[in-house]
């Protein structure tokens, strides 16, 4: 067995120490680029959305490297990505490319019993004991969580730093450091050390930059190439982002949700707007922006793949949630046709309007 995963953030990282502890042959795919994108828009229904594209560019080349075994995440809810394996392994299998998919599917969907069994397949040939199994499990998520803490840090107080570009560089140094290391253990060390550096920084406590909130759905928010690097923006022009969905935040979410305990801010935030779930992460779209309001934040900004429908949803909303909570919200539609200087145009024009009314505000405009 060789294993190859999609690209979704930092999760490859993650996926790496996984393989690394369980002592698994894979394949981590080139981080998604624009010739990721094309592959997987030629081999794809025009009509899909952008994230299924993608994992289509990643799978074609994890296999074209020797990989004949796909891993991936699922979901068994409303939305059209718990249906993605099932059309992928199709479309894969018309290309010539006879591979197995052990796709996780949440606890809740499947059953407890289901779900240990797939996560065995996992780990099948290889002698690995059930401790050393759940210690491989528990590295990878502690791996998870170290980074998406270190990442929620840098987007935070780049807005206040000192030194101009340091958060950006401690995290980009982080992330290809700890990626280089074949070691699980060695790479935990390394992801802890980085956290103490973040926290580090020399900040001015006395700026006051924006302050805005990333929303939207979850593929799109976390998949820099996807929302075209928007993160980065903002950190080079000084504006702290927030952002709640993260890997981690996924995996508690999956695990909690069969005794009702997942997400409750969140949810308890767009029972006002939004008390349904209609699929995707929609209703934490709603929640995120009624508690960037009482957060105090300058704006929101909305990304998702075109034909998205928990998204279409949660967008017709979000003008009456941005009216009534005072909050600016800009949506932003993303897919292999978006056009970067557009969008780039938009997102700097959304800050200029942020700073105009902070001013306006502060000189009672």
């Amino acid at each position: 067995m060789k294993v190859t995963i999609p690209h979704m953030g930092n999760v490859y990282i993650a996926a790496k120490i996984l393989f690394d502890s369980l002592g698994i042959d894979y394949i981590i795919p080139p981080l998604n680029n624009k010739e990721a994108l094309l592959l997987g828009s030629k081999h794809s229904p025009e009509e899909i959305c952008l994230p299924f594209k993608l994992m289509i560019g990643n799978y074609i080349s994890g296999i074209k490297e020797g990989a004949d075994t796909v891993l991936l995440v699922g979901s068994c809810g409303p939305c059209r990505f718990g249906e993605y394996s099932e059309l992928q392994i199709k479309i894969l299998k018309q290309l010539g490319f006879n591979v197995e998919f052990i796709v996780i599917d949440p606890v809740k969907s499947t059953g407890i019993k289901e779900f240990l069994r797939r996560m065995h397949r996992v780990g099948a040939g290889r002698k690995k004991n059930g401790h050393s199994k759940i210690n491989a499990l528990f590295s990878a998520y502690t791996a998870m969580n170290l980074l998406d803490v270190i990442e929620m840090k840098a987007h935070e107080l780049a807005g206040f730093e000192k030194n101009s570009g340091e958060c950006k560089r401690i995290l980009s140094s982080c992330k290809k450091e700890v990626y280089s290391c074949n070691d699980p253990k060695t790479a935990l060390n390394i992801l802890s050390s980085y956290r103490s550096k973040i926290n580090k920084i020399s900040v001015n406590p006395k700026k006051n930059p924006l302050k805005v909130s990333i929303i939207g759905e979850i593929y799109t928010v976390i998949e820099p190439f996807s929302n075209l690097y928007i993160e980065d923006l903002l950190m080079s022009a000084g504006v702290s982002s927030y952002r709640n969905l993260t890997p981690s935040w996924w995996v508690k979410d999956m695990l909690l949700k069969p005794i009702r305990m997942n997400s409750w801010q969140l949810l308890e935030a767009s029972n006002e707007f939004l008390p349904l779930y209609i699929g995707g992460h929609a209703r934490e779209c709603i929640g995120e922006a009624v508690l960037a309001s009482k957060n105090h934040m300058d704006g929101a900004i909305q990304i998702f793949p075109m034909g998205c429908m928990p998204e279409i949803v949660s967008k017709s909303i979000l003008p009456t949630l941005s009216r009534e909570k005072n909050l600016p919200i800009l949506s932003l539609v993303v897919d292999e046709m978006t056009g970067e200087a557009g969008y780039m145009t938009r997102v700097e024009a959304f800050l200029d309007l942020l700073e105009r009314r902070r001013k306006n505000v502060r000189f009672g405009n």
